[in-house]
């Protein structure tokens, strides 16, 4: 092999050969190029140094995850549908409804998520589908999640979600008639604000039921949609929370006006991040998007929370140990984004310190979790920032549990719902006394468990 079939070879491997033509390798596609330009001047606009350590590559990041998920612009139902369908024997007609004429069919709890449309963010949809084969044949289970993910994978509302995977059943199936249940949960972001440190009437998630149906579900009001319905109630789904018409907000980014100025050059990069995807950004549902993604990413920026520390007496450590008991604070809610891929982030703190008695700072460690948590963050670090602003408030004796979930987690490609990451930092006394972080723990797990038990249904 002379020097220049080395050459070729070289670029072959490191472009990548596809159907007999050279690739380019996802790196150097324009399309994710541009996304990382992108992303890069929206990190500029936070005042983030687009070459420390922890955000050097969010920008490759970033895009891999966005084209990962809208990969559904690509996709084709007939290539998942067409050699799925298997000859199945029904009942004579007359006899009974089964198999391959007539009998229904549904499956449950398919997990999927989709970007939101309104704001770019991640949201949960669990998805349901009933039909009824026809014509002596049935789809391959597997190819209901396959075809909910063609659409899922795209920018969506959920209303035009469940309406996509019916249509398209319902004309590559060529069943009697489909039926599609969407359970949909988006992530709703509190106010930044002093006045919402109460936030015991904020709800973390927005949440809401569609349906779609056509052939012989087209009237929800059959005994078929009962039967379908019915189903759905054996595992636990609320069915009476499906909205009736079609629901025009359900993004919590729509509900919320913003009088602060843009910055044209940020918008622009929204704007070719849209484009990148394959999408219009002069199409209805996405002429405002750019202006409330940026609106949520700013609150990573524009924290208008202070630490009002320097009011704040510290605890006299020479005070004597036998007068120190063991304080929790439980279950304080944060929400934050990750640097890593700029998704969200959120869950509850657990704080325990050994102070005297009559020492209670519970609206200052709302404020210190707060203020940690609304910052491009990584879990890990937020606990320990939080631990050692504590410290020597305290009197040195601290240990900080943080419990989240993680949207990066669902939102890539090993989607894992479901799933979330604990993680401590302890000290003074919590350092080298496992009784002391073992009856912190248990106050931790006793609340735990209250709270499953008033939510039980048994």
């Amino acid at each position: 092999m002379d020097a220049s079939d080395e050459g070729r070879l070289n670029l072959e491997l490191e472009t990548g050969i596809k159907n007999g033509c050279i690739e380019l390798a996802f790196e150097h596609q324009p399309e994710t190029i541009a996304i990382q330009d992108a992303v890069k001047l929206l990190l500029q606009g936070l005042h983030e140094d687009v070459n420390r350590e922890g955000i050097k590559k969010t920008p490759f990041r970033v895009a891999k995850a966005l084209r990962e998920g809208t990969r559904g612009y690509k996709l084709k139902v007939k290539e998942f549908v067409q050699s799925a369908l298997f000859p199945e024997a029904g009942i004579n007609e007359g006899v009974g409804q089964a198999g391959g004429v007539g009998g229904l069919v549904v499956v449950r709890d398919l997990d999927h998520y989709s970007y939101c449309e309104s704001c770019l963010l991640p949201f949960h949809v669990r998805c349901h589908v009933g039909y009824v084969p026809s014509e002596q044949r049935v789809l391959g289970l597997s190819k209901f999640s396959r075809v909910a993910d063609v659409f899922a994978k795209r920018l969506q509302q959920p209303q035009r979600l469940a309406d996509d995977i019916c249509s398209a059943l319902q004309h590559w199936v060529k069943p009697s008639g489909v039926a599609v249940v969407l359970q949909c949960s988006h992530i709703h972001f509190p106010c930044l604000d002093l006045d919402s440190m109460g936030l015991s009437n904020h709800h973390g998630f927005v949440k809401l039921m569609v349906s779609s149906g056509s052939g012989v579900f087209e009237d929800e009001r059959s005994s078929l949609w009962g039967e379908f319905l019915s189903f759905l109630k054996f595992k636990g789904v609320k069915t009476q929370a499906l909205c009736n018409g079609s629901v025009k907000e359900w993004c919590p980014s729509v509900k919320t006006s913003s009088e602060e100025e843009e910055d044209p050059e940020m918008v622009s990069a929204v704007v070719s991040i849209l484009k990148s995807l394959g999408e219009d950004p002069s199409r209805e549902g996405l002429v405002a998007t750019p202006s409330r993604f940026l609106k949520w990413m700013m609150n990573f920026q524009n924290v208008s929370l202070e630490m009002k520390l320097s009011g704040v007496n510290g605890v006299n450590v020479k005070e004597n140990k036998k007068k120190k008991k063991l304080y929790c604070e439980l279950n304080l809610p944060f929400w934050s984004m990750c640097e890593h891929h700029l998704l969200p982030f959120y869950g509850v703190v657990h704080i325990g310190y050994y102070c005297a008695e009559g020492y209670n700072h519970k609206s200052l460690m709302k404020s210190i979790v707060h203020f940690y948590g609304f910052k491009l963050q990584v879990q890990e670090r937020m606990t320990r920032q939080i631990a050692e602003t504590l410290s020597p408030l305290v009197g040195g004796d601290v240990i900080v549990v943080a419990e989240a979930g993680h949207t990066c987690m669902i939102s890539r490609g090993i989607e894992k719902f479901g799933s979330s990451t604990a993680t401590i930092a302890v000290l003074g006394q919590f350092s080298n006394d496992g009784s002391a972080r073992a009856e912190f723990l248990d106050k931790i797990h006793a609340t735990a468990a209250l709270k499953a038990d008033a939510s039980s249904p048994f």
